[in-house]
């Protein structure tokens, strides 16, 4: 069902998450230039930020790059962090490089100095298979108007089950069609990763992953880790899952008590070529849930 821009509803029975049934209505709701809701029973669930406004210094810095907001239980907070505060460049569910070699010079697109991550429209915005999908076309500039790569990026939504509240794909296409890329950084500063919100309790912050005993740092290819924090008295489990056919050789930061964690590799792209990317973010009220119920979802994921 192709839905019409700006305002988008529907009302259907959603099969999804780890197993069973869950009946749930969803909907977009655009706020035109700002953000795109994902609607989950009439409650804000997700918001894609992808307003770019240059009027000014400030609303610059706001608005430099798109990324997912995460909302809590009732819809009316994010428990991902947005501009400002500690890390600004931090920002929700996120991707960026600090070192990407094109046309012989190096440019930073996780802090974002120099050039900005530019939305330019939505191809696909739909309720299909319980679920709700968008796909956002954006331009990673290596100056103001000149790109460096595109991304197609999309995002499905859908309520979870079995303690999951929703699940989150996140799938990412990168096009060289302006030149040769080359992606490098490290773990801190470079990948796909997963910001909560300012102000978590630093003291409450606990990772989980596959093995009882594991040295993160030099660990590589993890299928999943996850991440328990407290922000405003509520607990929350979020867990990033690592398909099969992403790039080898991926290593973790999931240790930062502000709950900052992710995935990264490095990885050349050919002009003309492009890099497929696959994460899915598992988001829970409450408490981790035990390795084996992780398990058991990333086997279902990794099919």
């Amino acid at each position: 069902m192709k839905l019409q821009p700006h305002f988008r509803a529907a009302i259907i029975a959603v099969v999804t998450g780890i197993g069973g049934l869950a009946a749930e209505p969803l909907a977009f709701k655009d706020t035109p230039g700002k953000h795109l809701d994902v609607l989950v029973d009439g409650k804000v669930a997700a918001r894609y930020m992808y307003e770019h406004d240059t009027s000014t210094k400030e609303r610059a810095h706001e608005t430099y790059k798109p990324y997912l907001h995460v909302f809590d239980a009732a819809g009316e907070a994010p428990i991902t962090k947005g501009a400002g505060g500690d890390y600004t460049h931090h920002r929700g569910i996120f991707i960026g490089w600090n070192k990407i070699g094109f046309d012989g010079k190096t440019y930073d697109r996780w802090h974002m100095k120099g050039g900005d991550i530019v939305h330019q429209d939505f191809p696909r915005q739909e309720i299909q298979d319980g679920a709700a999908f968008f796909t956002s076309r954006t331009l990673w500039m290596a100056e103001k108007d000149k790109p460096l790569l595109e991304e197609m990026r999309t995002t499905r939504i859908a309520p979870g089950t079995d303690g999951v509240r929703l699940v989150i794909d996140f799938h990412s296409e990168l096009h060289a069609k302006f030149g040769t890329l080359s992606l490098k950084g490290d773990p801190e500063h470079a990948g796909i990763h997963y910001r909560p919100a300012q102000g978590v309790d630093l003291k409450a912050t606990n990772y989980s992953f596959p093995f009882e005993k594991i040295n993160v740092p030099k660990a590589r290819d993890l299928p999943w880790a996850a991440e328990t924090y407290v922000l405003r008295g509520k607990t929350h489990t979020v867990v990033q899952m690592n398909h099969p056919s992403n790039p080898k050789g991926t290593r973790h930061s999931a240790y930062r008590d502000y709950g900052r964690f992710g995935m990264f590799f490095e990885k050349d792209i050919p002009e003309g070529g492009k890099l497929e990317l696959r994460y899915r973010f598992l988001i829970l009220d409450g408490e981790f849930p035990g390795r084996e119920t992780i398990a058991k979802a990333w086997n279902e994921y990794s099919k």
